[in-house]
């Protein structure tokens, strides 16, 4: 399994080692999406493809409103 250059805090609900970038994708965007650092979103922009992150900023229901507004307006170019 690839490891994942993620602080612990950001996946505090569980154990980032059985995290899967791809089969979990969409949790860690939503979690870089609204807590990410510098670096987890730079990783997140270079492993996932944009549509990808665009869908899931589209369609998640965990986001947070000024989330879902800032990334919106990031990614509307």
């Amino acid at each position: 399994m690839e490891k994942i250059p993620f602080r612990q805090s950001l996946f505090w609900d569980v154990d980032p080692k059985t995290i899967d970038p791809e089969k979990h994708s969409r949790y860690i965007i939503e979690r870089i999406l609204d807590f990410g650092d510098d670096n987890e979103v730079r990783w997140m922009w270079n492993h996932y493809d944009h549509a990808t992150i665009r869908d899931v900023l589209e369609r998640s229901r965990v986001l947070f409103p000024a989330t879902r507004s800032f990334w919106g307006l990031m990614l509307s170019t």
